[in-house]
C-alpha cells in the first residue's frame, strides 16, 4: 500500500469536474483505492461518496491505493489534482 497526503489550495475545495475524474481513474483500477478525510476512510471509486465528503478549501486528506500498479496510480491521481491545481 502507498499513501500520500494532500491539502486543498482550491477556493471551491475538491469540487464536482475534478472529482469526477478522480473517480474515472480510480474505478480504471484493479485494487483498492480510497480517501481519508477527517478520519474516515471512503472508497475514491464513487463520485457520491467523494462529494458526500464535502472536502473543503484548506482541508487535508490522503489518498491510499493498494494493489498491482498502485505507485503508477497515485502518481496518476496526484497528476490529476495537480493539473487543476487543487492541491499544494
Amino acid at each position: 500500500m502507498v499513501s500520500k497526503t494532500f491539502k486543498v489550495k482550491d477556493e471551491a475545495g475538491l469540487h464536482a469536474r475534478p472529482a469526477s475524474i478522480l473517480c474515472k481513474k480510480a474505478m480504471t483500477f484493479s485494487g483498492d483505492v480510497h480517501i481519508v478525510y477527517k478520519k474516515s476512510k471512503s472508497t475514491l471509486k464513487s463520485i457520491m461518496i467523494l462529494m458526500s465528503l464535502g472536502i473543503p478549501y484548506e482541508a487535508e486528506f490522503a489518498i491510499e491505493v493498494d494493489g498491482d500498479g498502485e505507485t503508477e496510480m497515485l502518481q496518476e491521481l496526484t497528476d490529476i489534482l495537480e493539473e487543476h491545481n487543487l492541491i499544494e
